[in-house]
């Protein structure tokens, strides 16, 4: 059962959670203080020792400790016994940091034009008619043969926007100077906020999302979101951006023996807060599409009732934490939150939701064939790692032995719209490209070069893909290659292979090779699916 299954804990039978039926997608749910994050962590352990990688978000800083070995408590070896984990041991998972503003791990970046004009106008909070305005700027972009690639490439487009606003009303529709000024000042307020480092080169490949240990572990991706939920627009919108990349570049691959990739989107309720029914259908169609490509969406927040019905409905495997009903509304979340699983004869689902204690939840697994399982209250297992953050040193160390050590560490900031618009205010002749700066080269890869980009299983090989949208990556996975323990991985040695300058150039101009033929850019959450 431990190689088809994650065992997450025991009420009246064993709870696992079946491989094969990952990709099902799932939802952990709870009150404050009643352990999510715990159960998170468990799931996490336990795909990753299945071989599957994960990435998460680490609301709290204290996920993070996935990378430690748990400290020796005879409580806890006490529990894993008692809940049926025969071969309980503490141990570190390997981890990459990742941080959007590049403080708590590796800088994390995607190109403007690859976010695309529906998610920018979602973090913008733009209405209709000023996404409109953005949509003939990204098309404008197309035309003239501009890349959209960081912060100031977007500014500059618009002040070329606004400029022409009079000729291109006649070319696009109306364009309004006084709707570019009011766009114009939301890009001011993200920039105040510290997002403007998220756009740029290099960008994230998502191959490095899904990268395997010597050992065959799952890597844990974990993006360090303290500081960036505090931004909770911008938070929402780089992961419903990651997840509509893992849609739109990732193959059909059908059902496999286990996922590629798992998913967990914390504080889930952020992506819905406030989203236009339009929003929300894409989303329902992303969720519900990226299963056959292999990856797992878990979303975690309090109550089931922070979700779309619509997406509700999609989440196979649950597990439900206690809430409190101590007002009208919780009361409603309580009946929501039983009405979401099968019933059990042996007790009444909505009152237990309110009696359950730390640790305690509701689970309710799907079967082989699919069928929820009829829900059982259950003790969730202790996991192997630590309990709690991690220091200062040892997030240094992570980030200083990672696998990804120096390749987003420096921006690249290249020729383009930004660069264009203004040599055309200095000089008639066309400016030559610059020269792309050379990263920082090292001789050794800390972790051996023995990480290796996760593959689809020989049962269910990878089909061909439909050629990218304008300015999509694709990358190819490198040979496996051979190390040692992972425990050496994580403490360092080895040498390996990085991505040159001149290999970067390429990727970057075939990311743009859209906007160089003038086809309309078509990106982000919609990715393919808007031309369904």
């Amino acid at each position: 059962m431990a190689t088809e299954a994650v065992l997450l804990g025991r009420g009246q039978e064993a709870q696992y959670l079946q491989l094969a039926l990952g990709n099902r997608h799932g939802l952990i749910a709870g009150a404050t203080g009643t352990g999510k994050t715990i159960t998170l962590q468990v799931m996490a352990e336990g795909f990753s020792r299945a071989g599957v990688p994960v990435f998460c978000a680490d609301i709290k800083g204290d996920l993070a400790g996935l990378s430690q070995t748990g400290s020796p408590n005879p409580k806890v070896e006490s529990r894993a016994a008692e809940l049926g984990e025969t071969d309980f041991a503490y141990e570190a998972t390997p981890v990459i940091l990742l941080d959007l503003f590049g403080r708590q791990g590796h800088p994390v970046r995607a190109t403007v034009a690859e976010m695309g004009p529906l998610l920018l106008a979602r973090l913008l909070e733009l209405n209709e008619v000023q996404e409109g305005v953005l949509n003939i700027a990204f098309k404008l972009a197309d035309d003239e043969g501009l890349l959209l690639l960081d912060f100031k490439d977007l500014q500059a487009i618009l002040a070329y926007v606004a400029e022409r606003a009079d000729d291109l009303s006649s070319r696009y529709g109306h364009v309004s100077k006084a709707t570019i000024g009011t766009i114009q000042r939301r890009l001011l307020g993200i920039e105040q906020q510290g997002g403007e480092p998220f756009f740029g080169e290099p960008a994230l490949e998502l191959g490095d999302l899904m990268l395997l240990a010597p050992d065959g572990r799952g890597a844990v991706s974990i993006l360090a979101a303290d500081e960036l939920v505090r931004s909770p627009r911008l938070y929402a919108t780089f992961l419903l951006w990651l997840l509509s990349e893992l849609f739109e570049q990732l193959p059909e691959v059908g059902d496999l023996a286990k996922p590629k990739l798992v998913f967990f989107f914390d504080e889930a309720h952020l992506l819905f807060n406030d989203a236009p029914k339009a929003l929300i259908d894409k989303i329902e169609q992303v969720v519900r599409l990226v299963r056959s490509k292999g990856v797992g969406v878990y979303f975690v927040t309090q109550s089931p009732q922070d979700l779309p019905s619509s997406v509700l409905g999609q989440l196979g495997n649950r597990v439900q934490h206690a809430l409190r009903a101590f007002t009208p509304t919780d009361q409603k979340a309580v009946r929501v939150a039983a009405e979401t699983f099968r019933p059990n004869p042996a007790f009444k689902t909505a009152d237990v939701i309110g009696e359950m204690g730390v640790g305690e939840a509701l689970v309710s697994m799907l079967q082989p064939g699919g069928v929820p399982a009829i829900v059982d209250r259950a003790k969730i297992l202790p996991p192997r790692s630590r309990m709690g953050a991690i220091t200062a040193e040892e997030r240094k160390a992570l980030i200083e032995r990672s696998p990804l050590k120096d390749k987003y560490d420096q921006p690249v900031d290249r020729d383009s719209a930004f660069e264009r618009l203004n040599a055309r205010t200095t000089s008639v002749e066309e400016p030559s490209p610059r020269e792309v700066p050379s990263a920082p080269t090292r001789s050794n890869d800390p972790w051996g070069g023995a990480f290796r980009r996760s593959q689809p299983t020989a049962s269910a090989p990878a089909q061909a893909s439909a050629p990218a949208p304008a300015a999509r990556r694709t990358a190819a996975a490198p040979p496996p290659v051979q190390g040692g323990s992972i425990l050496d991985d994580i403490l360092g040695g080895g040498g390996g292979r990085r991505q040159s300058a001149g290999e970067a150039l390429v990727k970057s101009l075939a990311r743009s090779v859209g906007s160089q033929v003038g086809r309309q850019i078509v990106r982000g959450v919609l990715g393919s699916i808007m031309k369904r």
